[in-house]
């Protein structure tokens, strides 16, 4: 009966200590959600770049021998395979 006569005061205390407790939860969660959510949306345009480079690949190797060496510089540095280009058409024409 004492147990009780202790507890009936301390109930409030342990009400406010447990809808702190859930609120802090409820926000942990929160926060995984929202971490979850930017890593699926990284994986998305990790993968969509990953498909482009591989469409750009199957076009290379479909589209048989014209400038294959040259579109595999471009997947490097688009800026120097511009000017490998120029370079050879200017010798080609002169």
């Amino acid at each position: 009966m004492e147990f009780i006569g202790v507890l009936v005061p301390l109930a409030p205390f342990m009400m406010v200590c447990f809808i702190v407790w859930t609120k802090h939860q409820r926000k942990l969660a929160e926060m995984q959600m929202a971490n979850t959510a930017e890593k699926a949306a990284q994986y998305a345009s990790h993968s969509r770049e990953l498909e482009e480079r591989i469409r750009v690949l199957e076009r290379i190797v479909t589209d048989g021998g014209y400038d294959t060496a040259l579109q595999i510089e471009a997947l490097r540095d688009k800026r120097e395979v511009e000017e490998q280009r120029g370079t050879t058409r200017g010798a080609a024409i002169n």
